[in-house]
């Protein structure tokens, strides 16, 4: 029997010595404990569809280029932090000095915060389900770590704008942890965009600890260029009373896939998922979704949308674990799914599993086409076929795309829809 592949050596060597000693002998101990491991393969379940996409020949980390200069497609209307090529810019970034708030990025951690902070990370993920994740423990070159005192707000939204730049070979392994103190408050957004369309690997982590009755909105937009592989999870534990909010937008490429996993381990914890996915051409976008009920009374809300076009792929897997404990939980999950060519594909796949008698939960999907009667209704009264179809095709996202709390991100997610439809329904 042929032997699984396993990941390239290249891979297990990062530089970024600037890093605090606590923080290189965790990177160091996961390169070790990853040194033979095997790839996922079409066998490996929650890889089968993107497996096949994954190709990981380069393990040499970006460099910045002579001009380490980063933008953004967003109108930032609050406080920014750059990176570009996995590395954080401070020239290139502004964020505020407040009491309570603390952002700094990991090169600048004194030797006690690196060591709290080594002890934190990978406490939100599963490294036997979100099995990349790993490789950005082993291979980060920088990180931002964001913490909240109890009852700190930061008044303005947080832009995190993470760029590949035109020139750039190789892999870059962006991380970020939130710490997010009692009854605080933040709204974080997430860019990831490239200067051009280098064929480089991506590989992100973020991580949320919600403390009792903490409130963190989490704003994640995708539009890196085709050829960009981008490999992402996010971490989150909640406890008492806290609130999570994440909308996610991503637009297709080669390979993109995000893993979510939430915790609701204090009672009455709360979390709501958005997603909006579109992919078109040969295009394929994976979202996994988890979220554990732990304790009682706790509440989750997910409702996520894709759009296929031409010869692309999406796929949707999304899991609703009720612990033994969790009685009272009320949990509810759909997905809506439109395939607006033959040649698309849309895979989808609601888990729901309960160990609680005492709960309330509901678990939704469904896939079709654009329907003729709508279509035929707006011709005959004078609207143009394609302008047709984009009314349709916008209604059926434009509830969640409504929801994204940040106007700027909302502005810019609506004009790639406009690329989208202009794209895939030009000869209409």
């Amino acid at each position: 029997m042929k032997a699984a592949p396993t990941l390239p050596t290249a891979f297990l060597h990062a530089t970024g010595q600037s890093l605090p000693a606590p923080l290189l002998a965790l990177r160091q101990e996961a390169g070790t404990a990853l040194v033979d491991m095997p790839l996922p393969t079409r066998k490996t379940e929650n890889w089968k569809y993107s497996s096949r996409h994954l190709s990981l020949t380069d393990g040499m980390a970006l460099s910045l280029p002579a001009e380490g200069k980063t933008g953004t497609s967003l109108a930032v209307p609050g406080y920014k932090v750059a990176f570009l090529n996995g590395v954080m810019l401070p020239e290139a970034s502004d964020y505020p000095d407040l009491k309570g708030i603390h952002i700094t990025s990991f090169d600048d951690l004194s030797e006690d915060e690196a060591r709290r902070l080594a002890g934190q990370l990978d406490s939100t993920l599963d490294a036997s389900a979100v099995q990349m994740s790993r490789l950005n423990t082993a291979r980060f070159e920088d990180g931002l770590l964001i913490r909240l005192a109890p009852d700190a707000v930061l008044d303005q939204p947080l832009f995190i704008v993470h760029e590949v730049s035109a020139d750039a070979s190789g892999s870059a392994f962006p991380r970020i942890f939130v710490d997010a103190g009692r009854n605080s408050r933040i709204t974080l957004v997430e860019e990831y965009i490239s200067q051009g369309d280098a064929p480089v690997m991506v590989n992100t982590v973020t991580e949320f600890l919600l403390a009792d009755g903490a409130q963190v909105t989490s704003v994640r937009l995708n539009m890196e260029g085709e050829a960009v592989q981008h490999i992402g999870a996010t971490g989150v534990r909640q406890q008492r009373s806290s609130r999570f909010e994440s909308h996610c937008v991503g637009f297709g490429g080669h390979l993109r896939r995000h893993d979510l996993r939430v915790r609701l381990e204090g009672e009455g914890a709360e979390c709501s998922l958005n997603g909006v996915v579109v992919t078109q051409g040969k295009q394929h976008y994976d979202n996994h979704t988890n979220i554990e009920h732990v304790a009682p009374h706790c509440t989750s809300d997910e409702t996520y949308r894709n759009i296929a076009a031409d010869k692309s792929h999406a796929v949707f897997n999304g899991r609703i674990h009720i612990h033994q404990d969790a009685q009272k939980s009320s949990a509810d999950m759909s997905n809506k799914n439109l395939l607006l060519s033959t040649g698309a594909e849309i895979d989808t796949k609601p888990e729901l599993e309960i160990y609680a008698d005492d709960v309330k939960c509901a678990h939704g999907a469904t896939i079709g086409q654009l329907d003729k009667t709508s279509l035929f209704y707006l011709v005959s009264r004078g609207i143009g076929r394609r302008e047709a179809n984009v009314l349709l095709t916008m209604a059926f996202i434009n509830e969640l795309v409504d929801r994204i709390p940040v106007g700027s991100v909302r502005d810019t997610t609506q004009a790639r829809l406009n690329q989208f439809f202009d794209q895939t329904f030009e000869e209409a």
